[in-house]
């Protein structure tokens, strides 16, 4: 028999819906307060789901999004580098 895998499951923070974890974008704020993207999903810090979708990114760089929830400052030019990397996953 086999047994049926549970599938992780996260909430999107800008669209405030659950996603399996996979299709997801896991953003981290490490203890000295860098923040980077995370594709692996395990680097040790706080962090915050973003969907792997070019209107996610955009209504969280909107609404600052990130900012409040790692609790630190975001630059305008990191959304730039998260949708350049949301744009590359989804071509391939």
């Amino acid at each position: 028999m086999n047994k049926k895998r549970k599938i992780p499951m996260r909430k999107c923070i800008a669209t405030g819906e659950m996603y399996p974890k996979k299709e997801l974008l896991r953003i981290v704020r490490s203890k000295e307060g860098e923040v980077s993207i995370d594709p692996t999903g395990k680097k040790n810090g706080r962090g915050a789901y973003l969907l792997k979708d070019k209107e996610a990114v955009l209504k969280a760089k909107q609404k600052n999004l990130l900012k409040q929830h790692l609790q630190a400052d975001i630059d305008e030019s990191f959304y730039d580098e998260i949708l350049a990397y949301v744009e590359k996953e989804n071509i391939s």
